[in-house]
C-alpha cells in the first residue's frame, strides 16, 4: 500500500517547482541559441518543434489524461503504454517523412528530425508519469522535470558552444531524454507498482480499440491546440524567413512564463476536479474552478502590465537590442497569454468531466479563425498580425469554453436535483 496521499497544497507545490524549473530551462535553450548563435538558429529550432508538436499530440491522444481521469479503472496500465507505444511509433514514423521531403534545409531537415526523436522519448517517458500521477506522487513527477530540464539546457548549451550549429545541440537534448526515461522514469513507476510485469505492454486488440476510440477526440483537440499555437510560425516561416521566426517565437515563448503556473495547478486539480465530477459535487466542481479562473485572470494582468511597463528593456536583457525593439508584438502576446490561462482552466474542466468530443469543433473553429487571420493580416502587419491571428482565436475560444462549462454545470445541477428527489 502506498502511504497516505499528500495534501493537494503538497502536489500543487511539486507540481509548480518541476514545471517552474523545466519552462524555465526550456526558455533558457532559446536564450543560449539567442546568445551564442542568431536569430536564424532560434528559427530553426523553433520550426522543428512547430513541426513536430502536433503530430505529437495527436497520436499521444493525451492519454495521459484519460489514465489520470480513469476514477474506475476501466483499463490497465498495459494497455496505455502499449497504445503509446504503437502511436509513438507512427508519429516518428510521420515526422522522418516530412522533415525530409518537406523541402527544407539540410540542418533544418535534420534539427526537426532530432527533435521529433527526442520528443518520442519524452512521449513514452509521459505514460509512466501518468502511472505516478494517477497514485498522486506529484514530487516523483516533479523531480523528473527538474532532471530532464537541467541536463537538456546543459547538453545543449555545450553541443552549440563548441560546434556553433543547431544540430549538435539538439542531439544532446535526445540523449538527455533516453537518460531520464531508462534510468529515473521507468524506475519511479516500478516502485509504485512494484512488479515488473505490470509494466509490460499489452496487446489485446479489442482493448486497445475500445481504449483508442475513447482517448482520439482528445487527440484530434491537442493537435488541434498545438496547431493552433504554432500556425503563424508556419506563416511567418514561409512568408518572413527563420530570421523572424526566431524573433517571434522567442517573444511568443514568455508566454511560459505563466503557463508554467497555469499548468501546475491544472495538474494538481484535475484529479479532485474529476472526483467532484464524479461524485456529482456541483458546487465543489464550481469553487474550485471559479478559483483557478480568478487565478489566472490575476497572472494575465499582471504579464500585461509587465510587458507594458518594462517590455523593451526585459527583451533586450534577456536576448539582443534586436528582441527589445518588438515591444508591442510583446504587449499583444501577454494579451494572449492571460486569455489562454483562462481557457485552459476551462480545458481541465471539461477534460474532468471526460467532455472529450465537444472539444474538437471548438479547436477546429479556433484554428480555421487563427489559420484565416493569418493569412490575411500576416502580409500586411508582418509580425503584429500573427499575435493579432492568436488574439482572435484565443478570444473565440474562450467564449466557447465557457458555454460549454455553463452546460456542464448545468447537467450537474440537473442530477443533484434528480438525487434529492429519489
Amino acid at each position: 500500500m502506498l502511504e497516505n496521499k499528500p495534501t493537494l497544497r503538497r502536489n500543487f507545490s511539486w507540481t509548480f517547482v518541476g514545471n517552474f524549473v523545466y519552462s524555465g530551462c526550456q526558455w533558457g535553450m532559446l536564450v543560449v541559441l539567442a546568445k551564442l548563435g542568431s536569430p536564424e538558429m532560434v528559427g530553426q529550432f523553433t520550426l522543428g518543434l512547430a513541426v513536430t508538436a502536433p503530430i505529437m499530440m495527436f497520436t499521444n491522444l493525451q492519454l495521459r489524461v484519460v489514465q489520470v481521469t480513469d476514477v474506475k479503472q476501466q483499463f490497465l496500465f498495459s494497455d496505455y503504454l502499449g497504445l503509446r507505444l504503437i502511436s509513438t511509433g507512427l508519429a516518428l514514423l510521420i515526422i522522418t517523412f516530412i522533415s525530409f521531403s518537406g523541402g527544407y534545409e539540410t540542418e533544418t531537415s535534420l534539427v526537426i528530425f532530432l527533435i521529433g526523436l527526442a520528443k518520442a522519448f519524452e512521449s513514452i517517458s509521459d505514460i509512466f508519469c501518468a502511472l505516478i500521477q494517477q497514485h498522486e506522487q506529484m514530487d516523483r513527477i516533479a523531480i523528473s522535470l527538474i532532471i530532464k530540464g537541467v541536463l537538456s539546457l546543459l547538453l545543449l548549451g555545450i553541443g552549440v558552444y563548441l560546434s556553433r550549429r543547431v544540430f549538435w545541440g539538439v542531439l544532446g537534448l535526445v540523449f538527455a531524454w533516453i537518460v531520464v526515461l531508462f534510468s529515473y522514469d521507468i524506475r519511479n513507476a516500478l516502485i509504485i507498482v512494484k512488479q515488473r510485469s505490470e509494466l509490460q505492454p499489452r496487446w489485446h486488440l479489442q482493448t486497445l480499440v475500445k481504449l483508442l476510440w475513447l482517448s482520439l477526440p482528445l487527440g484530434f483537440v491537442m493537435m488541434l491546440i498545438s496547431f493552433n499555437a504554432n500556425i503563424p510560425r508556419y506563416f511567418i516561416e514561409r512568408y518572413l524567413g527563420e530570421r523572424e521566426l526566431g524573433i517571434f517565437a522567442a517573444l511568443a515563448y514568455l508566454m511560459v512564463a505563466g503557463g508554467m503556473l497555469i499548468n501546475a495547478l491544472g495538474e494538481s486539480a484535475n484529479p479532485k476536479l474529476a472526483k467532484y465530477y464524479a461524485e456529482g459535487d456541483r458546487l465543489a466542481f464550481r469553487t474550485l474552478l471559479m478559483k483557478l479562473l480568478g487565478i489566472a485572470a490575476a497572472l494575465g494582468g499582471i504579464g500585461v502590465l509587465i510587458a507594458v511597463i518594462g517590455g523593451r528593456s526585459i527583451l533586450t536583457l534577456l536576448y539582443k537590442p534586436e528582441y527589445g525593439e518588438q515591444t508591442t508584438l510583446f504587449v499583444c502576446l501577454m494579451v494572449v497569454a492571460g486569455i489562454n490561462y483562462m481557457s485552459s482552466f476551462l480545458g481541465y474542466g471539461m477534460t474532468a468531466a471526460r467532455y472529450f468530443r465537444i472539444q474538437m469543433p471548438l479547436f477546429m473553429t479556433v484554428a480555421s479563425i487563427s489559420g484565416i487571420a493569418c493569412f490575411w493580416l500576416l502580409p500586411k502587419l508582418g509580425l503584429l498580425g500573427g499575435a493579432v491571428a492568436l488574439l482572435l482565436g484565443s478570444i473565440t475560444q474562450l467564449i466557447i469554453s465557457i458555454g460549454v462549462m455553463i452546460y456542464i454545470l448545468y447537467k450537474l445541477q440537473k442530477y443533484e436535483n434528480s438525487q434529492s428527489a429519489a
